[in-house]
């Protein structure tokens, strides 16, 4: 059996949206909207650059139906890049792109080939190789689809390509559930998952196991360096699994301590440094950052009192390192004042203080509504710019967020360890 390498890749989700963007007046959202095309574009530049003899997508191609073709016209493209190059590419469809999810349906070009949604095989002669897989017919696929895939073929390279969400995953459905050991035991060489976004080598032969984690990173959970796996085969064995990062927007949640910090000087000092070494870890693509302060230090009021201005003193700290770089996507504070909390008071402060801790859930829910209809109504498209999720939008629903009483309590505690 010759020698050969391929790539192998899932969950594209290409154009995938990203809500909330248009609403932060400094986000550079056409840059983050691009971003799943260019990591697209990334992969196949990779492929040919290592002439790869053939590219494993392994589902969730698209993030849902189109918008417009121009979706399905992008991919196309990019395997029609693959395809002149002479890079083969064998995918299936996951749960985003299942068969009762897509009205639209562009047909993949010559060398390019969609596996069936019931299981089957296809083989590559030339190199000894045969790659079974299934797509998806619907998008709720419960059903465990290891016990169907084909058996493998004597001796040649065995893939098993399977969307799937293994024994289950924090934050991912639970679709087309399996277990490690019947992975090992059917008898493959190489199983390409896809679904999970985080990468994770689950065995090292002579059955590797891999989840490659999602090609472009599309919020602040799923942090760090995203791409796919270049497999190396030799002497019908796998000898290397290297990841190769292809996103162009690194998405960083940065914790930064400032627990003795008693200067705003200081501070910003912890976040430049927590800065510099993330921005020197995205290897100049766009850094989107939540910076999530933390610690106990005498600045905790001082910080609470006026978010807005610290977050813009924080985002000049990055525009210095990266003018066309870095993103602040959020700021979180969860800093602590020095000391014991302050004895109980009488005066409004320790009156208002006395009221956030024994609330009455329908007085303040109701207060809450009033005040934030009367500041959406000073604007007739606050509403839609905020989004549903925003505070003041689920206020005026009637609903009045834990963050808020949350926040409004540290205020107060802070403003009373000051005096």
């Amino acid at each position: 059996m010759p020698g050969f390498r391929f790539l192998h890749a899932a969950d594209l989700h290409l154009d995938s949206p990203l809500r909330g963007l248009d609403a932060q007046a400094d986000a550079p959202a056409e840059r983050i909207r691009g971003a799943t095309r260019e990591a697209l574009r990334n992969l196949v530049d990779l492929a040919i650059a290592e002439q790869v003899e053939f590219v494993l997508l392994a589902g969730d191609l698209y993030d849902g139906d189109w918008r417009d073709w121009t979706t399905g016209h992008v991919l196309t493209a990019q395997l029609t890049r693959l395809t002149r190059a002479g890079i083969r590419v064998i995918a299936i469809s996951g749960n985003h792109d299942a068969e009762s999810v897509l009205t639209r349906r562009l047909r993949f070009p010559p060398g390019a080939v969609l596996l069936p949604t019931r299981p089957g095989s296809h083989t590559l002669p030339e190199l000894g190789v045969a790659v079974h897989g299934q797509g998806y017919a619907t998008r709720e696929t419960l059903d465990n689809l290891v016990p169907h895939y084909p058996p493998p073929v004597p001796g040649a390279f065995n893939i098993g390509l399977l969307h799937t969400s293994l024994d289950g995953r924090p934050g991912h459905a639970g679709y087309a559930p399996c277990a490690l050991p019947e992975l090992l035991r059917h008898g493959y060489d190489y199983w390409a998952l896809g679904h999970i976004h985080a990468r994770e080598e689950l065995a090292r032969g002579p059955c590797w196991v891999v989840f490659p984690g999602n090609l472009q990173g599309r919020h602040v959970k799923e942090e760090g360096a995203k791409g796919a796996s270049l497999v190396t085969v030799r002497d019908g064995q796998v000898a290397a699994v290297e990841h190769r990062p292809l996103d162009t927007v690194r998405w960083a949640r940065l914790a930064v301590a400032l627990d003795g910090a008693e200067e705003e000087s200081a501070a910003l000092d912890r976040v430049r440094l927590a800065l510099e070494a993330a921005l020197g870890a995205a290897e100049g693509r766009l850094l989107a950052a939540r910076i999530c302060l933390g610690g106990t230090t005498k600045l905790h009021g001082r910080l609470l009192r006026d978010p807005g201005a610290l977050r813009e003193k924080l985002r000049a700290e990055g525009l210095a390192l990266a003018p066309e770089g870095f993103w602040l996507e959020e700021l979180e504070l969860a800093t602590a004042p020095p000391g014991l909390p302050p004895a109980p008071r009488s005066d409004a402060f320790g009156r208002m203080l006395a009221a956030l801790e024994m609330p009455s859930a329908a007085t303040a829910a109701e207060e809450a509504r009033h005040y934030a209809t009367t500041l959406l109504g000073k604007g007739s498209d606050l509403r839609r710019l905020l989004g549903e999720e925003h505070p003041a939008v689920r206020a005026a629903a009637g609903e009045l967020p834990p963050e808020i009483l949350a926040r409004a309590r540290a205020l107060l505690l802070a403003r009373l360890a000051e005096e």
